[in-house]
């Protein structure tokens, strides 16, 4: 059993979309288990609101911008001396019959959720070869990933070109010393999923909360996820014990996908 405060000590991390939901979570565990947090969102108010309650650094920072990017990397190496970890986890979902999917959505949805984990990666990566520093980076996939959905072509889109970056960063990096995974959480509870369930009601014509307690009901596990089952394989990937893990993505999903 290890004891808390003693699995990252005085490591640094960097967590992208991180005022709410799975990137808190992940800045909370990661806190506990002895590190220094930056927490990066859109969101400014959000994001300096969370960092003051949890003890972390506020990044306000726009991972569809490069020069926020660039920006919000840099103020975060610079404030912790540096960053040893990056979980990728800022991203945008949105759904619609091919017949109705706009470009505006499939633009946002591959700006943020591609481009920004490969520019995000690519930032922290130059950062941490020129430091000199073995790194990790955890790219946040998704079962949506793994398949492809009626109503969410785009989005599974985005989540198996993150499995794909993971993948070739993974094997690119790790000549630096840079450890590149991935985790694929299944239907998460929280915030997020209320939008989803409300978007699955406008198009499936069916009464709020449904899909909701369909996905449930449907996981093997029983229940939905909840953020903080995703914070256990969060903490291990960045650990020395997952040194010789490379480029794989990992599924945190109750029993829903086997692979």
């Amino acid at each position: 059993m290890s004891v808390a405060g003693t699995r990252l000590p005085g490591k640094t991390a960097l967590i992208t979309g991180a005022a709410r939901g799975i990137g808190r979570a992940f800045a909370q565990a990661y806190l506990r288990e002895g590190a220094v947090v930056a927490i990066a969102d859109i969101d400014a108010e959000a994001v300096r609101d969370t960092a003051s309650e949890i003890g972390a650094i506020p990044i306000v920072m726009d991972v569809a911008d490069q020069t926020s990017i660039d920006a919000g990397v840099a103020e975060a190496a610079m404030q912790m001396g540096g960053i040893d970890i990056l979980i990728n986890n800022a991203a945008l979902f949105d759904l619609a019959p091919i017949t109705d999917i706009t470009r505006d959505s499939y633009d946002r949805l591959f700006s943020i959720n591609v481009a920004g984990t490969l520019f995000t990666m690519q930032a922290v990566a130059r950062h941490m070869i020129d430091t000199g520093r073995r790194g990790t980076i955890i790219n946040m996939a998704s079962q949506a990933g793994r398949r492809g959905e009626p109503l969410v072509a785009v989005y599974c889109a985005t989540k198996a070109a993150v499995i794909s970056l993971t993948q070739s960063a993974g094997l690119n990096l790790i000549a630096h010393g840079i450890n590149v995974n991935a985790i694929a959480p299944g239907v998460v509870d929280g915030d997020h999923w209320d939008g989803v369930d409300a978007k699955f009601a406008a198009y499936e014509n069916k009464p709020r909360g449904h899909k909701k307690r369909e996905v449930g009901d449907a996981v093997p596990y029983g229940r939905m996820g909840r953020a903080e089952d995703l914070t256990g394989m969060a903490v291990f990937l960045a650990t020395p014990e997952a040194d010789y893990i490379v480029a794989q993505c990992f599924n945190v999903d109750g029993g829903n996908w086997m692979s």
